[in-house]
């Protein structure tokens, strides 16, 4: 024979059975379970024993092959970490079966989960898009999440929260990969709003799902889609006289863009149908839109200002790139110098427009004019002098003839805006001014600037918001005043350097003050949320001021109980005491107030003795419980809230496995009674099984494991004195501790005929302390197989083999009847034993004092000539009793 092709045969063979076993048998587990879950069983396909060679994540029972879980929790993700969303995760396991320990394989396939929220790698996501895009245009986002978990647990959709209808996301599939784009939905302005904000939320598609979010900033870039423009009311009309200095600053015009960079930059122009005389006299700053007097008027002579005046008009153009011009109009009115001979002469040393002196607030005393008084001053009396008339911040002082007009002190815009300072000539210290006298108005134009901040009317404001409100629901209104004009009194909005969370929950609108929520609340992520919004002016430098907004968002109840694993399992002895505790049962809410208070109670609770103490959070045991009558108990736990207007609720299992002590002692089967006689003939052979002694323990492990002992044996013809205790040597018969046997150990002989007593005990394997059963197997060795009949019982044991060493006598159970019968009997006799002592006891101290008597008589007749001595015979009979 080839024994190497037999040997190559009987491998194939191995490995083929190894292979149709690894894919016959196919348990399935969910990740993430607790320990003692039970997920299938290799006994249907494999014999017992059973045991596997790794049991780190699972363990097997060696008796019916039930696979259960660990300590270590399966986790799919890091078991099989290049998992494709389509393949299974497979865990081969290995296992010992069979009598033959035969190496066997089976597959373990692991069952996602959703356990794993979607992630970005960037919560913040940057994209600009230029303002002139067309609406339906899509930009692709690489900004993707990622779900670990796989199938439905890992398929994510995508949605936008804030975006103002503006946008949106769609999501497509190119080779089975999901790219997803941004979708323009309305038209942009940059103008309007250059900014914007938004929450991206990635959801993925498990039964309870999960998601994640980023903040999507969107830049609008400018485009030139804007011309210069002029504001209504822009037109001018300027007067100014023949003796206004050169380069004096008549007008200026100015225009806006609303665009941004180069595409905002402005020419101005004067339009071609402008006349020369107006060209000669003004001229145009072609960026800042000033308009100069080009010289003197006095010194042209031949275009002398007429004594009625002249009136020139300007065409100014603004003019942007790619732009049509936008025009307005400056009317300049010129007229003849005053007549001064007799006037207060006045000549300007600060800004001044069309004879008005023009003047920044806060600035300290200036010198604003340089006064003269009429006429020739050398033929004006020293006695003439100029003052101010009325009470107002402005100061004359002389200076070689000649006055300069100052302030006092800095002058508020918010106080007063213009002043009308009038001048006038007096004659004398203290007299009023003579009518006729020269006097002068000068006009002084108090100019803006930024040094008033913004003032809130409120200086914390508090709001109250229940949570899951709808999208854009307005919260509050503020309000900031600044008391400065023009660009410097205009207030706009925003938050003060939010946070993510903040910044993808809250929008203010610049220009109106008001603040909006643009996505639902959430009270269990956050109760309590606190910005700080700013109002900043438009002046140069702009100056700001904040106010603190506090939002409180009130609970719904939107949340159900939730317990802490969906499967309780409880392990119980069946001696457990009523009311005792079988386990916690977790469970919370967390929602707030009265939609947080939760109550559990058992649903089917005519499964078993078992009630939810809510007080302490536990399940308790109300009665006894006998694991020989039910092993298990499976419970519903339902759990609702207390909330309003309807209170939610989540359902739960609880296994209640009654595990068991040791509270049945054996039983024994066979031989059915201890007067059971059973006939052996002289001729049966050396080691035939001749009888079994069977018992069962309704217990469980080791409870029921049962063991056999001969503690006595009772040849024929012994008495009971002579009992031979567990000895052998003096019995035929042979006991098999485990099985029960009774088998011939040695050949049957003469000596052997008659009646052999076994004392059997029958010992369970409990502990701490095993219980026990006692029973009487009689063999008859007779040369015939004649029926055997017993009448009476076996004759008593002695008091030590009516208890093991290892019991007291409260534990040693009793047979049987015929068991009470024979203490009963051994009590008779002992009661009438001492019943014959005392009587014997009786009868001799009767014959003693007969013989007493009889002794007496005789020494009176002896000594009757002496004096007797008496003595009491109780005497007599005291001392000897």
């Amino acid at each position: 024979m080839n024994w190497a092709v037999l040997l190559q045969n009987v491998l194939v063979t191995v490995h083929l059975r190894q292979i149709l076993c690894y894919g016959s048998v196919r348990l399935s587990v969910p990740e993430e379970q607790e320990a003692g879950v039970r997920i299938g069983s290799i006994g249907s396909t494999f014999p017992p024993l059973y045991q596997l060679l790794t049991q780190f994540y699972l363990r097997v029972d060696q008796g019916t092959g039930d696979v259960y879980t660990t300590d270590n929790r399966m986790d799919r993700e890091a078991l099989c970490p290049d998992q494709l969303q389509a393949e299974e995760c497979i865990v081969p396991h290995d296992a010992i079966v069979g009598p033959e320990a035969e190496l066997v394989k089976f597959m373990v396939v692991v069952e996602d989960i959703n356990d794993h929220a979607p992630h970005f790698d960037n919560t913040e996501i940057h994209l600009s898009v230029s303002e002139d895009v067309a609406v339906g245009t899509s930009f692709l986002l690489d900004d993707q999440a990622e779900d670990r978990d796989m199938g439905r647990n890992g398929q994510l959709q995508y949605h936008l929260g804030g975006a103002g209808g503006f946008f949106s996301v769609t999501v497509e599939e190119e080779d089975e990969v999901a790219i997803f784009f941004l979708v323009v939905r309305q038209g942009l302005d940059r103008e309007k709003q250059d900014l914007h904000e938004m929450t991206l939320v990635a959801t993925d598609c498990g039964f309870t799902p999960l998601s994640a979010t980023a903040t999507l900033f969107i830049k609008v870039t400018d485009v030139n889609d804007n011309c210069p423009e002029f504001t209504l009311g822009s037109t001018q009309k300027v007067v100014i006289t023949e003796d206004t200095p050169r380069d004096t600053v008549v007008a200026r015009v100015r225009a806006t863009d609303l665009d941004l960079g180069p595409n905002a930059a402005i020419t101005y122009s004067l339009s071609p149908k402008v006349s020369e005389r107006a060209r000669e006299l003004f001229s145009l700053d072609s960026h800042t839109g000033l308009i100069r007097l080009r010289g003197d008027l006095r010194d042209r002579h031949s275009d002398s200002v007429s004594d009625r005046g002249e009136e020139v008009v300007l065409k100014v153009l603004a003019s942007g790139p790619h732009c049509p011009p936008a025009d307005t109009q400056v009317t300049v009115s010129l007229l003849p110098a005053p007549y001064q001979e007799n006037g207060i002469k006045i000549r300007f040393i600060a800004e001044h427009q069309n004879q008005t002196i023009v003047l920044q607030e806060n600035q300290p005393p200036t010198v604003l004019a340089l006064l003269e008084l009429p006429g020739d001053t050398s033929s004006v009396r020293s006695s003439s002098y100029l003052s101010i008339e009325g009470e107002v911040p402005f100061s004359l002082s002389r200076q070689n003839g000649k006055y300069l007009l100052s302030t006092s002190k800095p002058l508020d815009y918010e106080v007063k805006s213009e002043y009308h300072v009038s001048v006038v000539m007096r004659e004398g210290v203290g007299e009023p001014a003579a009518q006729g006298f020269p006097r002068r108005e000068i006009q002084v134009r108090v100019v803006d600037v930024n040094d008033n901040a913004p003032q809130f009317h409120q200086s914390h404001y508090l709001i109250d918001i229940e949570e899951n409100n709808p999208p854009g629901a307005s919260l509050l209104k503020v309000r900031a005043q600044d008391v400065d004009s023009g660009q410097n009194g205009q207030v706009t909005y925003k938050l003060d350097r939010p946070s993510h969370t903040a910044a993808a929950l809250y929008r203010i609108d610049q220009n109106t003050g008001q603040l909006t929520v643009s996505v639902p609340l959430d009270r269990e992520q956050q109760d309590v949320h606190r910005l700080t919004i700013v109002a900043r002016d438009n002046g140069f430098p702009p100056l700001e001021s904040s106010v603190m907004v506090t939002i409180t968002v009130l609970d719904q109840n939107d949340n159900a109980p939730v317990f802490i694993t969906p499967h309780f399992i409880f392990f119980l002895p069946e001696n457990i005491p009523p009311l005792a505790q079988v386990g916690k049962v977790g469970v919370s809410d967390i929602d707030a107030g009265l939609n947080g208070e939760v109550e559990v109670r058992v649903v089917n609770s005519s499964v078993g003795p078992f009630v939810i103490d809510n007080a302490q959070g536990t399940l308790r045991c109300m009665a006894d419980v006998d694991r020989e009558k039910q092993d298990r108990y499976e419970l519903d736990l339902l759990a609702t809230d207390n909330g309003r207007p309807s209170p939610l609720t989540s359902v739960a299992r609880v296994t209640v496995f009654i595990e068991d002590v040791n509270d049945n002692q054996p039983q024994v089967i066979l031989p059915s009674s201890n007067l059971s006689c059973l006939t052996i003939s002289t001729g049966t052979t050396t080691g035939t099984m001749v009888t079994k002694i069977y018992a069962i323990d309704k217990d469980s492990g080791l409870n029921s494991e049962i063991t056999y002992t001969i503690a006595a044996r009772e040849p024929p013809g012994t008495s009971p004195s002579s009992h031979h205790h567990g000895d052998s040597s003096s019995s035929p018969f042979q006991l098999d501790a485990r099985s029960g046997n009774v088998t011939l150990a040695q050949r049957l002989m003469g000596k052997d005929l008659g009646m052999h007593h076994l004392f059997i005990v029958v010992t369970d394997g409990g502990k701490p302390a095993p219980l026990h059963t006692t029973v009487w197997v009689n063999l008859l060795v007779n040369d015939t197989l004649e029926p055997c009949h017993l009448d009476t019982m076996p004759r008593s044991l002695p008091y030590r083999l009516a208890q093991t060493p290892s019991e007291t006598p409260s534990e040693m159970p009793v047979c049987d009847r015929h068991a009470q019968l024979i203490l009963l009997l051994g009590l008779g006799m002992m009661v009438a034993s001492l019943c014959l002592f005392l009587a014997t006891v009786v009868l001799y101290m009767k014959q003693r004092k007969r013989s007493r008597g009889e002794q007496q008589q005789r020494r009176g007749i002896n000594e009757e000539n002496q004096i007797p001595l008496r003595i009491p015979e109780r005497y007599f009979l005291g001392e000897e009793l």
